[in-house]
């Protein structure tokens, strides 16, 4: 098969097998919170210091199957186990009566740009303003840091149609974007085929 070849302007053909997906990144340059919101006694942020990997890869797959949400999945025990370990990385679970309703994960490893690498609730979470009250604590933990000039995070097409909104009404601006291909996981057999139908599979 000949290699697809990129067109800046136009159509480029994507192998069948592949998805392709427009990244939007996003930033904040100056401390600032989300629009405030309402304190809420009903949830709780607790930090997950050492990920079981099987309850880790659960929860990860329930935030984010619908969206394709795959990089996670397809590493080994023993890189996960290594990624998730970083001292720099730090995971957070909000709880409500003990039971998880998202994922939050924040990376220092570059200390002045902070990056939010994952951040969703559970499908049964959605609504209600647990999103933005979540993102709020992100940003607290972000910006509380001495050495923070700047916190980033990106989307993209396969995410939720809201996402790209909800970020840039938290504060964040886009300042740049890719084109992602990759292997359909549902093809591979790392997600089921019947997910993503806003992404065909061909």
């Amino acid at each position: 098969m000949a290699e697809a070849k990129l067109e800046l302007n136009g159509y480029t053909e994507v192998p069948d097998g592949k998805i392709a997906m427009v990244v939007t990144y996003l930033e904040m340059s100056e401390a600032r919170l989300a629009p405030p919101v309402q304190d809420r006694t009903d949830v709780l942020l607790e930090r997950w210091h050492r990920p079981d990997l099987d309850e880790y890869r659960k929860l990860f797959r329930e935030v984010g199957e619908d969206w394709i949400w795959f990089g996670r999945l397809t590493q080994t025990d023993a890189a996960l186990q290594a990624l998730l370990a970083e001292p720099a990385r730090e995971n957070y679970i909000p709880k409500r009566n003990g039971e998880a309703l998202g994922t939050l994960e924040l990376n220092f490893a570059d200390p002045e740009n902070v990056e939010i690498s994952y951040f969703g609730l559970v499908p049964k979470a959605i609504g209600g303003g647990l999103g933005r009250w979540l993102m709020s604590r992100a940003l607290e933990i972000a910006w509380t840091r001495p050495q923070t000039r700047r916190v980033w995070l990106h989307t993209c097409t396969a995410d939720s149609p809201q996402a790209l909104g909800f970020y840039q009404s938290c504060g964040f601006k886009p300042y740049k974007r890719a084109v992602e291909l990759a292997d359909d996981p549902r093809l591979t057999g790392i997600l089921p085929r019947h997910l993503g139908r806003h992404l065909p599979i061909i």
